[in-house]
């Protein structure tokens, strides 16, 4: 289970995606500004592969002996995280998706 300061540096990271999507509909010249969806969407993905990374880098680090365990453990434990809001993002984006179909036109 990941340290609450670990999954509250994850849910910072996913709120500041949130308030840049929120910005998406209160500003019609959103797309001149550079700030979209896939925008958002790829800043997500990059996040998420980073702590994937950073992960590696502390697994790899600790087999030579060059970091400690602790380190590995909260950088495993914050792309867990990371990867858990993504797919839950993920699953809430569908979910209004199908909402969207089912609407009568």
């Amino acid at each position: 289970m990941p340290t609450p300061a670990v999954a509250a540096n994850a849910y910072a990271a996913l709120s500041r995606l949130g308030d840049q999507a929120a910005n998406l509909g209160r500003d019609a010249s959103s797309s001149e500004n550079g700030l979209n969806f896939s925008a958002i969407l790829k800043d997500a993905m990059t996040a998420v592969t980073a702590a994937g990374r950073k992960s590696d880098a502390q697994a790899q680090a600790v087999a030579v002996g060059k970091a400690n365990m602790i380190d590995v453990v909260t950088a495993v434990a914050e792309s867990e995280t990371a990867v858990q809001a993504l797919v839950s993002v993920r699953d809430r984006v569908i979910a209004a998706y199908e909402d969207i179909l089912k609407m009568p036109i």
